[in-house]
């Protein structure tokens, strides 16, 4: 599968034209590279679900840059977006330096922020940079908004939702993420909108979806949003496959006699001194 460009990304519009989903290292990259997913997120969220931290705010930029790293080996064909985290994109100057080396060195396809920055999107598409946006519910300024709750149910805030994501596209996002958004709103927002809306808790209206991998495997238990489905209770069978492998090292059945390596019978008898004058 060819790695989409922002052009193709553009026109993905219309409801599953965009499967999303976030990946953090080589092995979980590689194998939604492997079963077709269109573009992958190196999300802040990887501060919760992979570092245990309680939000997302703690995330460096180091930390986003290595884990886009390991992302990007793993899927070198898909369309990589990497997260600014919390005030990188404080100002276009400190967005431009942060995004020049998540591309860089990190080799990111795209960055995505948080809210209606436009003076930063707009300097980051001028200086060649695909900007993905993000409103409605945004992690990294929860609480400002009352927590992790669903955004844009009165009439002003809705308004004010629509007019971001289209304020957002004006100044030149290929896309906008709607999280944690009513639905109906979500899809008054997709219907206004020329670029693609990619949902999570934003139902079916929207042109793309993304999901958490480690939601969607089951594996962080710390939490499930209304909006998460489990595909696999990951978390349970490696906990078992732990516990069976601890509880044969204790009982002696393993490693067996197959999981060894053997060594020569002459050189064995050398070490032993056999076979000496």
């Amino acid at each position: 599968m060819a790695k989409l460009t922002i052009a193709e990304l553009k026109q993905r519009k219309g409801p599953g034209s965009l499967v999303m989903l976030t990946a953090y290292d080589y092995p979980t990259a590689k194998l939604a590279a492997e079963a077709g997913v269109d573009v992958l997120l190196v999300g802040d969220s990887l501060g919760m679900v992979v570092l245990g931290y309680d939000s997302t705010v703690p995330v460096t930029l180091e930390e986003m840059l290595h884990h886009t790293s390991a992302a990007r080996r793993g899927a070198p064909d898909v369309h990589l977006v990497s997260d600014l985290p919390y005030l990188a994109d404080a100002t276009p100057e400190r967005a431009l330096a942060a995004a020049e080396r998540l591309i860089k060195e990190g080799g990111a396809d795209s960055v995505k922020l948080e809210g209606p920055k436009l003076a930063v999107v707009r300097a980051l598409v001028e200086a060649g940079v695909p900007v993905l946006g993000h409103v409605g519910l945004t992690p990294q300024t929860a609480s400002s908004l009352g927590g992790y709750k669903v955004q844009g149910r009165s009439p002003a805030a809705a308004k004010k939702l629509l007019e971001d994501a289209l304020a957002l596209e004006d100044a030149g996002a290929w896309g906008v993420v709607l999280e944690m958004v009513p639905r109906q709103l979500a899809a008054l927002v997709t219907e206004q909108l020329g670029v693609p809306t990619i949902g999570i808790g934003a139902g079916a209206a929207t042109d793309g979806q993304v999901l958490v991998f480690h939601d969607l495997v089951g594996v962080f238990d710390r939490f499930k949003p209304k909006f998460v489905r489990r595909y696999l209770e990951g978390g349970a069978l490696i906990r078992e496959a732990i516990e069976a492998y601890a509880a044969d090292v204790r009982a002696g059945a393993f490693p067996e006699v197959g999981h060894a390596y053997e060594m020569d019978e002459e050189a064995l008898e050398g070490l032993y001194g056999k076979g000496e004058a």
